[in-house]
């Protein structure tokens, strides 16, 4: 079985973290260990894996390591109001070549969603994102990814699987699982022109950090994808200094830790990475605690998921029709959550039905009531039809 490859915790990290509180997290996720086995999965919803191989990372030597600090940290925390079922399955070791380590994390993650439980990866280089997007292979549908990063990871199609050009290889390779990338928080100075036009090109979604910085525009994106990837140097050097090309611009703590609430809320995401963590660099556990940090947040996210997502039953959504000069254009509101989607019409329902409906926001309909339609609908037109 792939889940065989899993290592268990660390008999000194157990030691430490089974001293902490009884009401803290350390005594309500279920670990991997020796003593006590590989958990009962049966009925859980999230599970924690480490990866302990950063070959793949761009002048980020050895992250992929110091991965039990990031724990310490989590463990020390106090659940919230959940009814949600968490294990830590222990850590991926690195294997004989980068391609070995590649397929156990796919081999992991696809095992992991066929049991509709959501693998939560940390550790390792960005890289690792296009092996989670290959578990998706045995899944035979389109998959959204997200990346919130300061660069597209493009690199040339003549260069090797790195962190710094997993995206042309996700965009390029067969099989071709990807109807749609986004991007958020990418600055302008770290990406050439050409990279920028050619992402505009394929009709991918790409928001600079201070649009992104408006957190109402990060939700609708987040809502829609399957696949999450977080590499921490997004975030500004001055709040997690543990990577080697972390720099003075990016999101704040609490920005990067509401973006993987964002994740976590989605009823889509299947599937969600922190990535480019080097203990190295460290300042006092400082991106360890904020890493640990994102983790809860990602997990409040999905203990309240609404599980609105407007296939499931129309009845339960009020429908707007806004005339346009051209036709109509459906939105669809939840009337439990308040949230929105709009609908495009396409010749290909069965393989695009899932991306048919595409979240949005009110003022989307709003827009679209004075005649303005958004520029992701016609992006998502394009794919469709």
């Amino acid at each position: 079985m792939s889940l065989d490859f899993l290592m268990p915790l660390e008999e000194n990290v157990l030691e430490v973290i089974s001293e902490y509180p009884e009401q803290s997290l350390a005594h309500f996720i279920v670990k991997h260990s020796v003593e006590n086995g590989f958990p009962d999965l049966n009925n859980v919803a999230i599970a924690i894996i480490g990866v302990q191989d950063g070959r793949g990372a761009v002048d980020n030597d050895t992250t992929g390591y110091g991965l039990d600090v990031i724990r310490t940290y989590l463990y020390k925390l106090y659940p919230g109001n959940w009814n949600t079922n968490i294990v830590d399955l222990g850590n991926i070791p690195q294997g004989n070549t980068l391609s070995d380590t590649y397929f156990v994390v796919k081999e992991v993650v696809a095992s992991l969603i066929k049991k509709n439980i959501i693998p939560l990866l940390i550790g390792g280089g960005q890289d690792l994102t296009y092996a989670n997007y290959r578990a998706y292979d045995s899944l035979e549908q389109m998959v959204n990814v997200v990346s919130v990063d300061s660069k597209f990871d493009l690199g040339k199609l003549e260069d090797e699987l790195n962190s710094g050009s997993y995206l042309s290889k996700i965009v390029m390779e067969e099989p071709a699982n990807l109807f749609n990338f986004s991007n958020i928080g990418y600055q302008t100075f770290f990406n050439s022109q050409e990279e920028i036009d050619l992402l505009q090109s394929l009709s991918f979604d790409a928001y600079r950090l201070g649009e992104a910085k408006d957190l109402k525009i990060v939700e609708p994106i987040m809502r829609d994808a399957d696949i999450v990837s977080i590499d921490i140097g997004a975030v500004r050097k001055s709040e997690a200094p543990a990577n080697s090309n972390a720099t003075p611009n990016g999101f704040y703590g609490d920005e990067i830790c509401a973006i993987s609430r964002y994740a976590g809320i989605s009823d889509k995401v299947t599937s969600f990475g922190i990535y480019e963590f080097n203990n190295r660099f460290d300042d006092n556990g400082q991106t360890a605690h904020l890493i640990a940090q994102m983790i809860w947040y990602f997990i409040e996210g999905v203990s309240f998921r609404a599980k609105d997502y407007p296939y499931c039953t129309k009845e339960n959504y009020l429908k707007y029709i806004v005339p346009l000069d051209e036709g109509t254009m459906n939105f669809y509101k939840s009337h439990k959550s308040g949230r929105w989607w709009m609908e495009i019409h396409t010749m290909n329902d069965n393989k695009y039905k899932r991306h048919a409906l595409i979240p949005c926001t009110y003022q989307d309909y709003l827009d679209a009531a004075d005649q303005n339609i958004p520029e992701r609908w016609y992006k998502a037109l394009r794919k469709l039809n």
